[in-house]
Order: C-alpha cells, then sequence, then structure tokens
C-alpha cells in the first residue's frame, strides 16, 4: 500500500505519519510507501525499515504540482493541508487560494488519472462547518451555515467530496474534527488556538493570555484522538455513508472555565495562576461564531469512531505524551 499525506509536515501529519511507521498496516495490508508533501520542509524522526518515506515540499494550488503528487497512484490520500481559522479570515485571498482551490487542485489531480484509479481519501473538515444558532444539542442532520470563511471553505471541500465521490473518481471519508487540544508546540494563527494554548503553556511552566470569555464553549478531542479518527477512516465500509461522506466526530464539549477548572483539578492552583486575561473583541467575535452545543456524532459513532469522555482526560493525554509525564511547577 502507498500513502499520501498532504499536509504531513503539520502537527497532525507528523504524528499520523509516525503511527503509521509504527503500525505498518492497515486493513491487512502492508504499508510500502508513504509521501509526506506540504508547503515547507518536512521530516519525521521515526525510523521504518521496512518502509519508505518520501518527505516532498509541493504547493497544492499549482496544479501541476497536485497531478505531480498523485503520479505513482497512492492507494490511500489524506488530505490535511489547510489554512487555518484565524489566517483564512485575516487573509480572505490566501484562505479560498488554499483551502477551495488547492482542494479542488486534488482532486482534480486524482480525476485526471484513469478510470480505474479510485484511492481512498480522508479529507479533513472541521466543526466550524456549523454555525449559530445553535439547538441545545447538534445533531448529525444539523445545518449547515457556518459564519466563517475558513467553515465556509470546508463546507465546499464536503460538497466536492461527496460529488467527486459519486462519480466514481474517488472514495471520500471526510472527518469533521473537533478543536484539536492540547495542542503541542507553539502558538498558531488559528483562533481555536486559545483552547491549548491556556493548558500548554502553565503545564509548561510559563504563562498564557485568555483573549476571549470563560463562558466560550467548544467542542475537543487529543491529537492522539484525531490520529485514531484517521486511521479508522481508512479502515470503515464506506457504503454505509452513501451520499453524505462527511461525518461530525465526537469530542468532548467544555467551556474555557471548564478547562481552567481541569487545570486545577490536574495540575493545581499555581498552574492556573499562570493564566492571564487579556481580552480581544476580534478574537471573541470568532469564537463566537462556534460557541458549540454538545455534539450527537451518532453516524460517527456507529462506525466505531471513539475519543476522550473529559476534559481531565484530555490534560492528562498531553501530560503523558507529549511532557514525559511532568508537571512544571504544578501541586
Amino acid at each position: 500500500m502507498k500513502i499520501l499525506v498532504v499536509g504531513g509536515g503539520g502537527m497532525l501529519g507528523r504524528k499520523l505519519i509516525d503511527y503509521l511507521l509504527q503500525n505498518p498496516s492497515l486493513n491487512g495490508k502492508g504499508i510500502e510507501e508513504i509521501t509526506s508533501a506540504d508547503a515547507f520542509a518536512n521530516s519525521n524522526g521515526a525510523v521504518a525499515a521496512k518502509i519508505k518515506i518520501n518527505h516532498l515540499v509541493t504547493d497544492i494550488t499549482d496544479m501541476q504540482s497536485c497531478r505531480q503528487l498523485v503520479k505513482g497512484k497512492p492507494d490511500l490520500i489524506y488530505h490535511l493541508a489547510s489554512v487555518v481559522s484565524g489566517e483564512a479570515e485575516s487573509n480572505f485571498e490566501k484562505g479560498y487560494l488554499v483551502n477551495l482551490d488547492g482542494t479542488r487542485n486534488l482532486f482534480e489531480a486524482i480525476r485526471e488519472i484513469s478510470d480505474d484509479y479510485c484511492p481512498r481519501v480522508i479529507y479533513t473538515s472541521s466543526a466550524a462547518v456549523f454555525g449559530p444558532p445553535y439547538p441545545d444539542v447538534i445533531e448529525d442532520d444539523f445545518i449547515l451555515q457556518p459564519r466563517t470563511s475558513y467553515g465556509t471553505q470546508k463546507v465546499i471541500g464536503e460538497l466536492l467530496l461527496n460529488d467527486y465521490s459519486r462519480k466514481g473518481f474517488l472514495n471520500g471519508v471526510g472527518l469533521r474534527l473537533p478543536t484539536i487540544c492540547v495542542r503541542p508546540g507553539k502558538p498558531n494563527a488559528a483562533a481555536s488556538g486559545v483552547f491549548s494554548n491556556i493548558i500548554r503553556e502553565p503545564l509548561s511552566g510559563q504563562a498564557a493570555v485568555l483573549n476571549v470569555s470563560p463562558d466560550t464553549r467548544m467542542i475537543f478531542a487529543s491529537p492522539k484522538s484525531a490520529v485514531g479518527f484517521l486511521v479508522h477512516a481508512a479502515m470503515i465500509d464506506t457504503s454505509s455513508l452513501g451520499s453524505r461522506r462527511s461525518l461530525t466526530m465526537p469530542g468532548v464539549n467544555a467551556t474555557i472555565a471548564d478547562e481552567i477548572e481541569s487545570l486545577r483539578r490536574v495540575a493545581g492552583e499555581k498552574v492556573v495562576a499562570l493564566i492571564k486575561e487579556e481580552f480581544d473583541p476580534a478574537a471573541q467575535k470568532i469564537v463566537d461564531n462556534w460557541n458549540f452545543p454538545p455534539v450527537t456524532a451518532t453516524r460517527a459513532k456507529a462506525l466505531g469512531f471513539t475519543c476522550e469522555s473529559t476534559f481531565d482526560e484530555l490534560i492528562i493525554s498531553h501530560i503523558d505524551n507529549e511532557l514525559g509525564g511532568e508537571i512544571k511547577g504544578g501541586k
């Protein structure tokens, strides 16, 4: 099996590739080759003696580059690449160029190859496809009415995935990911970054800025669970999806105040004291468009997608997997 990961240099892409290198088979098929493609130089620390791994610098906004990516007919394609929410909102042109045009370029490059080529394509969408006003609980058939450019671009990507799958050009699975938390590494341009920042930095003994209201609510899953979603999506029977190729992933629903209480329980008051409030109306305006109630994720759960059940588990997962089990300056 040959696998292409578009956006392989990002946090989720690197973790996915590391997992595949350590678990070199899917659905009973051995993985022979993994290609990680991104807009910047990228590499993975994991070493696999039996798997060939390629790291490519590419630009999915260029059609010829997309043709080169799929020329070798990968069996499984992960499309993780995107301009994140805050940047897509502040740079309208770039958001549409990458998130929409880049997605269509990739799908078109697949379509052009031949009538007998139909790879499984796993497309990462987002809970940002939803928008207010919200019901008490978001069911699977809740209307897609985003209030951000990023969410709009993801909705269009989902519709393209449906149509290209309907025509038999690809076998698509769309995953509406919750906010990934606690996200390791440095803060990025995602408006949702605040949800991780206020946990990650204090756990490492650093101050963090809370720039939105503590009442702001979101849906969360850990990086480990997100990788689990991606892996599981490669193994499900897609005939059960029908014409609705995108699934809302399960997640933990919590406010920022809930996050802080979880941090207090897990790490103690000294760590919580490192959070400093500096309200930013622009950031609040973006997150107000999300402020999600719980999701049922009925279709996804029926297909075997799972994640954590409490925010405490998300914090503990970060401590165990990113901090070597140690908290700086905690209890």
